[in-house]
């Protein structure tokens, strides 16, 4: 085996791993745009697109909450068990 023939072969796998990656690149990233459009259309009674079972069942629209809304009824780092144990821990 000579030294042409040696890079022949390198050059040659070289553009088949490249190949099969950017095939295999553009097949999944196909699939992830095609199947990912529906996602982008409005939800509601009348469509295709069901994102929760409220939106089927509730005749109410969802009402998204703001990032800076409570998330429950208690604060779950002032609860009372926790002020009792911080009362313990300080005495």
């Amino acid at each position: 085996m000579t030294g042409v023939d040696l890079g022949a072969l390198v050059l040659g796998l070289a553009k088949g791993v490249i190949g099969s990656t950017a095939f295999l690149l553009v097949l999944f990233i196909g699939f992830c745009v095609v199947l990912g459009f529906p996602k982008l259309r409005p939800g509601g009674r009348q469509t295709r697109v069901i994102r929760s079972l409220d939106e089927v069942v509730g005749g109410q629209p969802t009402q998204y909450l703001p990032p800076d809304s409570p998330r429950g009824p208690v604060d779950q780092l002032h609860t009372p068990e926790l002020a009792e144990a911080a009362a313990r821990k300080s005495r």
